[in-house]
């Protein structure tokens, strides 16, 4: 009976074999995606395989714009932000864990098999074997209550990973300087402006902010820019950071003018001064307006109005 020992022994070691050969071919994948594994319906059953000694984090999700999935694309910048961040993490600790990406497009096989009938979703694979493995075969879901911005993410996921995911947020030049502005300006009115006007140009700035999106960018934590470096999130109900200044440009524009109209012309004392400046101001109203449609047809395709763009 002594080959009974040396079988299982031969045994072990082709199993072991296979497993560290299946990991390598997963640390390659994630290389050559800068950090996230692009799966497919067999890339996936690789990654699950069932004798495993590292954990995963798979967004299903549904790119494509012919599925009109806005928040897949707006969460899937905030997935690879924090894929990049843990891809900054010691080998020894990244490679014993995996960030992947499957498509609808590219594994419609594997959504049935799962029941997923929307997206995105996140699933997180602990393993089954190794120090790290843990009594749940299964998965844990990614509960979207936290937000789809990357810190909760990065987060949440720090109790699933080896060591937490080392993200940080990048510094945001352009809000920054934003803020700068409006403090000179703000600073500019305290010196130089009645009190009244005062508070009618702060309670003016803030309305024009607000209405912009600004504290619906905020709660919904929505990333500054899309995936793909764009500043309009498609659908009428998403919007990204970037937009809020842009729409607050639009609209700032257009009160400017439909002021000028109502105190600046009538007080002109030439009616040819007032004719040239109705003329201007009703153009760049005009013009504004047109640029606010575009704007709006950019990010609702098929909106059928349009003035002079």
């Amino acid at each position: 009976m002594l080959w009974l020992p040396l079988l299982l022994c031969a045994l072990s070691l082709a199993r072991a074999g296979a497993v560290a050969a299946v990991h390598e071919e997963l640390v390659n994948l994630a290389a050559a995606g800068r950090g996230i594994i692009k799966l497919d319906s067999t890339s996936y059953e690789l990654l699950i395989s069932g004798n495993r000694n590292w954990s995963a984090s798979i967004e299903f999700t549904a790119l494509n714009p012919l599925h009109k999935c806005g928040p897949c694309n707006q969460f899937h910048s905030s997935w690879t932000a924090v894929a990049k961040a843990w891809g900054k993490a010691p080998s020894v600790h990244r490679d014993g864990h995996f960030f992947a990406t499957l498509d609808f497009d590219a594994g419609p096989a594997v959504f049935r098999k799962l029941g997923l009938v929307s997206a995105p979703a996140v699933y997180i694979y602990p393993p089954t074997e190794g120090p790290r493995a843990t009594n749940n075969s299964g998965y844990w879901t990614y509960d979207f209550d936290y937000g789809f911005g990357p810190e909760r993410l990065a987060q949440q996921l720090s109790d699933l990973t080896p060591i937490p995911v080392p993200y940080v947020p990048p510094f945001n030049w352009v809000r920054w300087a934003a803020i700068s502005g409006s403090i000179l300006v703000l600073g500019a009115a305290l010196c130089f402006i009645a009190p009244v006007w005062m508070w009618a140009f702060g309670t003016i700035f803030t309305s024009l902010v607000m209405t912009s999106g600004f504290m619906f960018t905020r709660i919904r934590e929505s990333p500054w820019v899309g995936d793909d470096g764009g500043w309009i999130a498609r659908g009428a109900h998403h919007q990204f950071g970037k937009e809020v200044p842009m729409v607050f440009a639009i609209y700032a524009t257009l009160a400017f003018s439909f002021a000028m109209l109502i105190m600046f012309v009538p007080n002109q004392h030439s009616a040819r001064s007032q004719r040239i400046h109705v003329y201007v101001w009703s153009a760049v109203i005009l013009l504004v307006y047109s640029v606010l449609i575009v704007f709006y047809k950019t990010k609702r395709t098929g909106y059928p109005f349009k003035l002079v763009l």
